[in-house]
């Protein structure tokens, strides 16, 4: 009865004030003006135009996966790489020279584009001893694992990968499944994507390359299944020591590598809610993206935020979780512990945060990097700062102590990157790294071993120093191969990086 005998001016009734909008408002895009609710010629246009550019970031976030994908479909094509039999390989490792996410140091990279429309159904024949493999589609999504985390658990095996059109009588399961197809058993796939990356490593001997090139360059085949019985002849196009590119584009033609996917690709490439918001800034299946001039500006801001916060994201990530121990500066590569990104097993949805995170970071998305597999797969910390939270500065000394039995089946490996590609850092050391079963290094009396870094070696310490370069900052990347109990329940954990000078 109060409220109706008090009448908001204006009005016959009370009206709740937190339903009306103000005439003036102050906001981090300027002043807003409105007559009785009803916004302004100017702050239409502000509005309009930070509506585009907000999407414009989103659009940068959430399509960063397949413009890695992309990038690196380009650096293969540039090498040489144009057919799935042209396989990359990094038969003397991977070096600083190419510019690839976070690659390692430590296994042979065999890596190809397969591209579904033109080929139709690919078979994909891995050899016994291969270690970890995956196929991921046009977004970065899994498709299926090969060779050591796959079906065919390092045996080797015939794997058929299907376009997304496809229509016969197998229907696959996301990871595949064992089926006979013209008499012959293959693990099946399908892809939602044609164009997909396949990606295998392999493990050294003795700390050298030369067993895994020779599996892959002996016993790897990649044919359509129509030319089965003629099947096409392989290339392997080493990647060692060859400068090109597969990192993702941070300018405004990040968006012209996102419709170049997006034109490509089948409609259902992405649900529409994304669909929707990609098409809000002018990129949509079946119509040429052709921004005018106040958009493309609007947008090279928008990507210009989009990397910041990217960065923002990887090097000083706000998600608790992310972090692997209290009071550290290491940080997991994938957080959240779904490859699909679902947060709290799906019911706080899509971590978006974490999504970005990995993906700004490096390429590959399997369950292998993600599900606590003791004794297989990987898992890897990653640190960009000090002991003491400040970035790590390449004209500065630092040291990292390993404690002993560093809980592996495999090995483990700290490689140093570039924080401006994200690729290796190029020094006078072409592989800026050390491994346990490559490197002879000097160990502590109690098993612990120090790393150190730094523009020069330390004195006596030359064996176990890795190169930094005055002027530029770094960042480093713990692998652990076939990590072991005491890496899952963090009963063992790296020390932090302690500056030295």
């Amino acid at each position: 009865m109060a409220r109706e005998s008090n009448p908001t001016p204006g009005y016959n009734t009370h009206i709740p004030p937190e339903i009306m909008t103000a005439g003036s408002v102050d906001t981090p895009i300027g002043n807003l003006e409105f007559f009785d609710g009803m916004p302004d010629a100017p702050t239409v246009e502000k509005l309009y135009d930070n509506l585009l550019f907000m999407r414009g970031v989103e659009a940068f976030l959430s399509g960063i996966p397949a413009t890695s994908i992309e990038a690196i479909r380009l650096g293969c094509v540039d090498i040489g790489a144009t057919r799935s039999s042209d396989v990359v390989i990094f038969d003397k490792l991977m070096d600083s020279i190419p510019l690839f996410l976070t690659g390692n140091t430590d296994t042979v990279y065999a890596l190809t584009i397969l591209e579904l429309d033109r080929d139709g159904p690919t078979v994909v024949e891995i050899p016994p001893k291969c270690g970890p493999g995956t196929v991921d589609d046009a977004w970065q999504r899994f498709v299926v694992d090969m060779g050591a985390p796959g079906l065919d658990r390092g045996q080797g095996a015939k794997y058929l990968i299907l376009p997304p059109d496809y229509d016969g009588d197998l229907d696959p399961p996301v990871g595949g499944e064992f089926a006979e197809v013209d008499g012959e058993t293959y693990v099946v796939a399908k892809s939602p994507t044609y164009v997909n990356w396949l990606i295998l490593r392999g493990f050294l001997v003795d700390g050298k390359p030369d067993a895994a090139t020779a599996m892959f360059e002996e016993g790897l085949k990649i044919y359509p299944l129509k030319d089965a019985q003629d099947p096409p002849e392989m290339q392997f196009i080493s990647g060692s020591e060859v400068p090109f590119n597969t990192v993702h584009v941070n300018d405004f033609t990040f968006y012209e590598e996102l419709d170049r996917v997006v034109q490509r690709e089948p409609l259902s490439l992405i649900e529409p809610e994304l669909r929707g918001l990609i098409a809000s800034i002018g990129i949509q299946k079946g119509k040429p993206f052709e921004p005018d001039e106040r958009t493309r500006e609007l947008l090279t801001k928008a990507v210009a935020v989009g990397n910041a916060t990217g960065r923002a994201i990887f090097f000083r990530p706000q998600m608790k979780e992310a972090f692997l121990y209290e009071d550290s500066g290491w940080f997991a590569a994938f957080v959240g512990g779904s490859h699909e990104w679902l947060r709290d097993g799906g019911h706080g949805g899509r971590y978006l945060d974490a999504r970005t995170l990995c993906f700004y970071m490096g390429t590959v998305n399997t369950p292998a990097m993600v599900n606590k597999m003791v004794g297989a797969g990987s898992q890897y910390g990653l640190n960009a700062v000090d002991a003491d939270g400040e970035y790590l500065d390449g004209a500065k000394n630092y040291r990292l102590r390993l404690p002993a039995d560093v809980p592996v089946n495999d090995f483990w490996s700290v490689v140093v990157y570039d924080p401006q590609t994200r690729s290796q850092l190029q020094t006078g050391q072409p592989f800026p790294a050390k491994n346990n079963k490559r490197h002879d290094m000097d160990f502590n009396d109690d098993g612990s071993i120090d790393l150190y870094f730094g523009p020069t070696a330390p004195e006596g310490k030359a064996e176990n120093w890795i190169q930094t370069v005055p002027g530029k900052g770094w960042f480093a990347g713990l692998r652990v191969y076939g990590p072991l109990e005491p890496w899952f329940d963090k009963t063992w954990r790296p020390g932090e990086i302690e500056r030295q000078d």
